[in-house]
């Protein structure tokens, strides 16, 4: 049972916030409260007052800001009136600016909801669209590689090892998850957990990264099936669910969706029917990015799994567009608030406009991104001009020494803490370890390093058991 607190210390914060219509940051209130409080206790205090809607949250981390109801209201319409955003931000639809209003009035005035059958079924494949003509066209063109028609899976293939990284970040972000991009390259490369980061938070990576490589391994394979699903549902939920027999498995028990007024299906005979009746409709989609954003809206909606239903749903929709051997959907850039607003929308009004936005804006940033990194040769890197000499050292030494991953890591640490100047060390360190994940038969003789050499690497470095291990043994 969760704590309970004093209503007078929860009026103490509110008297506090109400002195401040245009918004307060939490170390002020903690400032201006009469009892000392810590820090810790004053979030969840917080928290709870925005939960129950006495205040809104304006913004995220240190730039948050605690605003009282009355005046947070008129704010957030007039800035959505006028359209103005910050850059970076999602552009918006009136319909979404419409939908938004709705969603962040507080919980207790929201109509509680439950499953609709008919939102499902009212939808016909190829007929019935999330996505315009004019969207679903538009989206081609910035999506298709710049090759031509290639078998399933080829470009994703050809940029596996960014997309492992940027997909697996990213996902685990919008669930808020506090690994850094580089913190997640480290991981995912060389099993490296950072010091005071969580066990659960880096399963949550790991199974990312197992997930991807699952749909990209079986482009020709994967769809929109039992197979397919339960197994990407199977890698996503590896370790993290407290029952150890629900991953992979659709639900059995009632789930609650936080902060939202939707109430999914309990019935587990229909949530296996509805189930099937989503893929059917799925794989009856002819275009990619109708069956992509499809997944992302039907998919959490039905909640068919204990946990772990919109992640993967953002997986899912990259089986049509691997399949389509389109460029994938890494969710680059999308803010977490935009995300679980556009999925509110879905829940709680059943109306897709918001994630539809949120959807076309992310995909323009990823195949923006992905067409950059084709064109990345560019001029040389004055950064690595200067360390020429000591990045063939190193990662000499470690192809010579046949270092499994632990040890690279902490061998281009070590070196770069006693040989690069403090302001260069993590470039050195990024720049190292870009050069021996990208090192194959055909460019070892740069570094002086003979086939023979390299191969006998290789099969340590491909080795499970050196330097992968410890960091897949997580609690979750």
């Amino acid at each position: 049972m969760a704590k309970s607190i004093p209503e007078q210390k929860l009026r103490a914060i509110e008297t506090v916030v109400s002195a401040h219509p245009e918004g307060i940051a939490i170390q002020d209130i903690h400032d201006e409260l009469e009892e000392a409080v810590v820090r810790r206790t004053l979030q969840y205090r917080l928290k709870r007052l925005v939960d129950e809607g006495r205040l809104v949250k304006d913004g995220e981390r240190r730039w948050a800001k605690y605003l009282p109801p009355a005046a947070a209201t008129p704010r957030i319409k007039a800035s959505e009136e006028s359209g103005e955003r910050p850059a970076g931000e999602v552009p918006l639809s009136r319909r979404s600016v419409n939908m938004r209003y709705h969603l962040r009035k507080p919980l207790h005035t929201r109509t509680p909801v439950g499953y609709e059958r008919a939102f499902l079924d009212a939808y016909r494949p190829n007929d019935t669209a999330y996505l315009s003509a004019k969207e679903r066209a538009h989206l081609r063109d910035v999506g298709t590689p710049a090759y031509g028609k290639s078998p399933a899976g080829t470009y994703a293939k050809q940029i596996l090892n960014r997309l492992l990284v940027d997909l697996s970040w990213n996902s685990s972000r919008l669930e808020g998850n506090t690994y850094s991009l580089l913190d997640t390259k480290r991981l995912i490369a060389f099993g490296e957990i950072p010091e005071g980061k969580e066990q659960l938070e880096a399963q949550m990576i790991l199974n990312h990264k197992d997930a991807i490589e699952f749909l990209v391994d079986s482009a020709e394979e994967a769809g929109f099936n039992r197979h397919t699903i339960l197994n990407l549902h199977a890698l996503l939920a590896n370790n993290l669910l407290a029952d150890p027999e629900a991953p992979g498995r659709l639900r059995r028990i009632a789930v609650g969706i936080g902060k939202s007024a939707f109430h999914p299906l309990e019935v587990p005979q229909l949530v296996e029917e509805c189930f099937d009746q989503v893929l059917d409709t799925a794989r009856a989609i002819e275009n990619p990015f109708e069956q992509a954003l499809f997944a992302m809206v039907q998919l959490p909606y039905l909640q068919p799994f204990d946990d772990v239903n919109k992640r993967v749903s953002r997986l899912a929709a990259n089986i049509s567009l691997i399949r389509a051997d389109l460029m994938p959907l890494s969710f680059t850039d999308v803010p977490v608030t935009d995300y679980t607003e556009a999925m509110l929308g879905v829940y709680e009004l059943r109306r897709v406009d918001l994630l539809k936005d949120v959807f076309i804006w992310a995909y323009e940033r990823s195949a923006s991104r992905y067409a950059a990194v084709r064109q990345s040769l560019g001029e040389p890197d004055p950064f690595r001009l200067k360390h020429r000499d000591a990045l063939r050292e190193v990662v000499r030494a470690i192809v010579l020494e046949r270092l499994g991953r632990k040890e690279a890591f902490l061998r281009i640490a070590a070196w770069a803490g006693d040989n690069v100047e403090a302001d260069e060390r993590n470039p050195f360190r990024e720049v190292v370890e870009n050069e021996i994940l990208g090192l194959h038969e055909g460019n070892v003789a740069r570094y002086r390093i003979r086939l023979s050499q390299f191969r006998a690497w290789q099969n340590i470095w491909n080795d499970p058991g050196n330097g992968k291990t410890g960091a897949m043994e997580c609690d979750g």
